[in-house]
C-alpha cells in the first residue's frame, strides 16, 4: 500500500511542535495521536499503532507537546497543551478534506483531547489509549466532569491492571455519558497495555490496539 508521509512543524500558541502526517490512498478517516505524560511523538508504542492504523485504510498525524518539544519532562498545563490539540487538528483538517477527523491520546494526550473539545475543538469523536481516571491509588480524585457535557462518540481502550482506571471504575462514568461510550477491555493489560508474561515490543502492543480503534471508526462512520 502506498503511504504519503510528512514530518514538519506546527505554529501552536507562539511556539513550533514537530508533526508527523501520514496518509494511505483512499484513507476513510483520520485520526491525530497525542503522546502520554513521559514520552513523546516518536515512542514506539505510538509509532507501531499509527503504522496499523495505516496499513487499515487510516490517515494519521502525530504531534509534540511544547513540553516535550522543549525537552522538559513536566507536562504542560491545559491551556498550553489544548492550544497545541487545536493546531494539530487544523494541520490534520488540512491535509485530510472531507475526511472525518478523529482525536485520540495515550493517557494524558487523550485527557487533553477531550478537555479540548470540551471548550469546543471540534472533533468527529475521541479515542483514549489509557484514560487517566484518576492518580494510581487515589480513586477517589476523578478527572471525569468535563466529559458529561460532551456528546461525541468516544472509545476508551483500557488495560485491566491500569491503576489509573481498573475494571469497575470507567463503567459508571461511561453509563452516565449514555450509548455513545464504549470501553475496549484489554485483558492483563496495564497502563502501557503490557500484559504480564506475554513480552512483546512496543510497537506491536500498539499496533495491536489499531484493530478495536477501525473497528470503532468504521461502527460510528456516517452514513
Amino acid at each position: 500500500m502506498s503511504i504519503q508521509h510528512e514530518k514538519f512543524l506546527v505554529p501552536a500558541g507562539g511556539v513550533e511542535v514537530s508533526a508527523a502526517f501520514a496518509s494511505p490512498a483512499n484513507a476513510t478517516a483520520a485520526v491525530v495521536v497525542a503522546h502520554g505524560a513521559g514520552a513523546g511523538m516518536d515512542h514506539p508504542f505510538l509509532t507501531g499503532f499509527t503504522d496499523a492504523l495505516n496499513d487499515d485504510g487510516v490517515a494519521t498525524l502525530r504531534f509534540n507537546f511544547p513540553y516535550r518539544e522543549a525537552g522538559k519532562k513536566f507536562p504542560d498545563r491545559p491551556p498550553a497543551a489544548i492550544e497545541a490539540w487545536r493546531a494539530a487538528m487544523t494541520a490534520a483538517a488540512a491535509r485530510t478534506p472531507g475526511l472525518p477527523l478523529w482525536a485520540c491520546g495515550k493517557s494524558f494526550g487523550g485527557r487533553m483531547a477531550s478537555m479540548a473539545a470540551a471548550e469546543g475543538m471540534t472533533t468527529a469523536g475521541l479515542i483514549f489509549l489509557g484514560y487517566p481516571l484518576h492518580p494510581p491509588g487515589k480513586p477517589e480524585k476523578l478527572r471525569d466532569e468535563h466529559l458529561y457535557g460532551l456528546t461525541l462518540p468516544m472509545l476508551f481502550l483500557q488495560g485491566t491492571r491500569d491503576p489509573f482506571a481498573l475494571p469497575g471504575e470507567p463503567e459508571p462514568v461511561a453509563e452516565r455519558i449514555g450509548p455513545n461510550a464504549r470501553i475496549h477491555w484489554v485483558d492483563g493489560g496495564n497502563h502501557s497495555f503490557e500484559v504480564r508474561g506475554n513480552k512483546r515490543d512496543p510497537e506491536v502492543v500498539g499496533a495491536e490496539l489499531a484493530g478495536p480503534v477501525v473497528r470503532f471508526l468504521e461502527g460510528t462512520a456516517p452514513d
